[in-house]
């Protein structure tokens, strides 16, 4: 590459995205089949997508960034993989258990804690 020519650096990863770079570039993206979800899998999914948007509205502290990043990637296992496997489960469990006065402000935690049998 010449000195005078722009160059790009990626770092860390890149998932689920497309990206393309150049005077005609073209990027496509391709999603494979939705994986399926049994009942129980997509009523989780839907209650940890509300917490999280009601997560939101809370102000923001060490407890509601680990419950954040908790539900994310339970969101994330549960798109990718059509569950949320049962170390996840409990480790969401444990979080809502520390976070007793978020689950009480919050009536999607509640929805979630429910599902997860607490």
């Amino acid at each position: 590459m010449a000195r005078d020519e722009p160059g790009i650096h990626i770092s860390g990863g890149v998932h689920g995205s497309a990206f393309a770079v150049g005077n005609h570039a073209r990027a496509e993206m391709n999603q494979g089949a939705a994986v399926p979800r049994d009942q129980a899998a997509e009523e989780l999914l839907i209650a940890v997508r509300e917490l999280r948007a009601d997560l939101t509205r809370l102000r923001a502290s060490d407890a509601t960034a680990a419950l954040d990043t908790a539900l994310a990637e339970t969101e994330e296992e549960i798109v990718t993989t059509g569950r949320a496997a049962p170390t996840r489960r409990e480790r969401l469990r444990q979080l809502l258990d520390d976070s007793q006065a978020l689950v009480g402000l919050v009536a999607s935690a509640g929805a979630v804690a429910g599902l997860l049998g607490m």
